[in-house]
């Protein structure tokens, strides 16, 4: 019995690095096996790069629910891109707003305006496509801001036309100074995985703040699967490709605290796991080998953390109380030091501390979502998080 749950224990861990930093290793060592041997990529027919002038016309989609502070900048922002404006369209679809967003996105100088009844992001989204008349759909969130050339940058990734879905780099910005959230070094981690998930195959995942869409291969999902996590493999079962552009550069500010952050991914989370149980990311239909490697590892398994992480403790208690050696209180110790950080770090704001509380805040937010969803389901709207406006 002590062997069976010794085996078990150490499957779990191993699981558990695997999914954090195996994973990232091993994609590291093939985009080097593959940089020596360049005819193993992936292959296909690329067009040339156009020039400015022969840019696709684009659709800039901005979803917003109230965001009458930071609309207007939002707009003037999409209208400085260094992108020929008789090419860009610039739609803000208002999801159910009561306050004066729509008003203040006209004054900025959107070219449509949409005032739609509360559905959330999706359909707002949705209904926003319906009305565009761009070839590449853009979209963005009201807080983030593009660099000029990130438009740009997007458009040249479908000159590609295996490429059907685009997101840009979004870098975070501490809201406030002292601010506690470590989402930064976390998310620096992340883009340098994307990017290499990118170079290999397609991504796994996007995000809100800053991607495209082939007007062609736009697919309207249910509106509580979000586009960031629906929209990637889905194109890869079509055939396609999803990519990461890192020079599309778009800034957004962070959720000032860790516990702030904790609930934005709670609330993401109970997004996220309708499109892992009901979409189709589980079955590897349309799927390669490797990319659904990439899928299991990078999302499956990421997302079922918490459940490894409190199964490798009850392991280990179990086998300790069966007499096992030492190495295994080493073990517990170390399980039961990064909980001891991680309650401290509100009591005495040390970085290893903060990180600590980052990590099993956010690696106990899957579970926490997935106890809302199946709890009380999920609502498609959504509001803004806290301190990012």
């Amino acid at each position: 019995m002590t062997l069976v749950l010794e085996i078990a224990f150490w499957v779990a861990v191993a699981l558990i690095f695997w999914t954090q930093l195996g994973y990232a290793a091993a994609l590291w060592l093939a985009d080097r096996t593959r940089a020596l041997a360049p005819a193993r990529h992936v292959a296909g027919p690329q067009a040339a790069p156009r020039s400015s002038q022969e840019l696709p016309s684009l659709s800039l989609i901005v979803a917003a629910h109230d965001e009458q502070e930071v609309i207007a900048a939002k707009v003037a922002n999409a209208l400085a891109l260094d992108y020929p404006r008789e090419r860009l369209q610039v739609i803000v679809a208002c999801d159910g707003c009561a306050d004066e967003t729509a008003q203040r996105a006209r004054e900025a100088g959107a070219d449509l305006v949409l005032e739609l009844p509360r559905g959330g992001k999706i359909r707002a989204q949705d209904a926003a496509v319906e009305r565009s008349r761009g070839e590449i759909l853009a979209f963005s969130d009201a807080n983030s801001q593009w660099r000029p050339d990130a438009a740009a940058a997007l458009a040249r990734a479908f000159d590609d036309p295996r490429v059907a879905y685009a997101c840009g780099q979004v870098r975070f910005v501490q809201a406030l100074a002292g601010a506690s959230n470590q989402e930064g070094l976390y998310w620096r981690y992340e883009l340098g995985v994307r990017a290499l998930e990118s170079r290999l195959s397609s991504i796994t995942a996007g995000n809100g703040a800053i991607y495209a869409v082939r007007a062609g291969a736009y697919m309207v999902v249910d509106p509580v699967m979000g586009h960031d996590l629906s929209l990637p493999f889905q194109m890869v079962k079509r055939g396609m490709r999803a990519v990461y552009v890192p020079d599309a550069l778009a800034a957004e500010k962070m959720v000032p605290s860790i516990d702030g952050e904790f609930a934005r991914k709670r609330r993401m989370m109970s997004h996220t796991w309708p499109i892992v149980l009901r979409a189709g990311m589980l079955s590897p239909r349309g799927y390669t080998p490797g990319y659904a490697l990439m899928i299991l590892s990078h999302r499956v398994l990421r997302y079922c953390t918490p459940l490894l992480h409190a199964l490798a403790l009850a392991l280990n208690v179990a086998v300790l109380a069966l007499g096992a050696g030492p190495l295994y209180g080493a073990t517990l110790a170390l399980q039961l030091a990064l909980l001891a950080a991680a309650a401290l770090a509100p009591l005495l704001p040390a970085r290893a501390l903060l990180i600590a509380r980052y990590y099993v805040l956010t690696t106990a937010s899957p579970a926490a979502g997935l106890w809302d969803w199946l709890r009380h389901g999920t609502s498609a709207s959504w509001e803004a998080a806290e301190g990012t406006r």
